[in-house]
């Protein structure tokens, strides 16, 4: 009994090593990858990366090559040239990720997550002295945004608060379309007006094969879900 007693004590103390250097070394794994991640072209410096490897035990992961779920988050995003939006936040999960021969790469087989745009960020793409904020929800439900924007024709200044239906297109593109804009007969009013506040944002700061796949308006900015597949992953 004497023996068995102390066989079991050291297997007991071998699976405390095994799980404090199991541990450590994702740990030290998660802290690689986010620092990569903030170092990737198109991502600011001042990004906020995190890294968040699942499953267990690790070192039997990466020893078959084979990571069960990845979970990234990245905060803090810098806006893209031209009109594209800035991304705030991305949240993303990658699940089966294989890795390659020499570690040096590896291919997502699916990816899903959000990405989150405030309206602040959406009235800096907007064209110059247009407002965009939310708009409530529709009869169904379905949330919207506000825009609003003035326009001098035929000597006039005329003020428009319109709400718009936002949707995604083309795997990266934000588009805003005012559900109706009030012309009180004048003509040329709606269409120089919609001019203004119906536009089509380009997304900046979204990880490479994740595309867009809807949106949704919140109080605080739009959510929208994205999705990938066969996501590769290199230095």
């Amino acid at each position: 009994m004497r023996v068995l007693r102390r066989g079991l004590l050291v297997l007991l103390v071998l699976a405390v090593l095994f799980v404090g250097a199991d541990r450590l070394a994702v740990k030290l794994a998660e802290d690689e990858a986010a620092e990569r991640i903030k170092g990737a072209d198109g991502v600011s410096s001042s990004t906020d990366a995190s890294v968040d490897i699942k499953g267990f035990p690790f070192l039997t992961q990466i020893a078959g090559r084979e990571l069960e779920q990845i979970d990234a988050e990245l905060n803090g995003m810098k806006a893209g040239p031209g009109d594209a939006l800035t991304v705030s936040r991305v949240d993303a999960r990658l699940k089966n990720v294989r890795i390659g021969s020499d570690y040096s790469s590896a291919v997502a087989e699916t990816a899903s997550g959000s990405a989150f745009v405030s309206y602040k960020e959406l009235t800096k793409a907007a064209h110059e002295g247009v407002r965009v904020s939310y708009g409530g929800k529709d009869e169904n439900g379905k949330g919207r945004v506000k825009v609003s924007a003035g326009i001098t024709l035929l000597g006039q200044t005329f003020e428009r608060s319109v709400t718009s239906t936002v949707s995604v297109s083309k795997g990266d593109i934000v588009e805003l379309h005012a559900d109706e804009v009030p012309g009180d007969g004048i003509p040329g009013l709606e269409g120089a007006i919609r001019q203004r506040i119906d536009f089509a944002r380009k997304i900046a700061g979204l990880p490479p094969g994740l595309e867009l796949e809807r949106v949704e308006a919140t109080k605080k900015g739009i959510e929208l879900s994205v999705r990938g597949s066969d996501l590769e992953l290199s230095e």
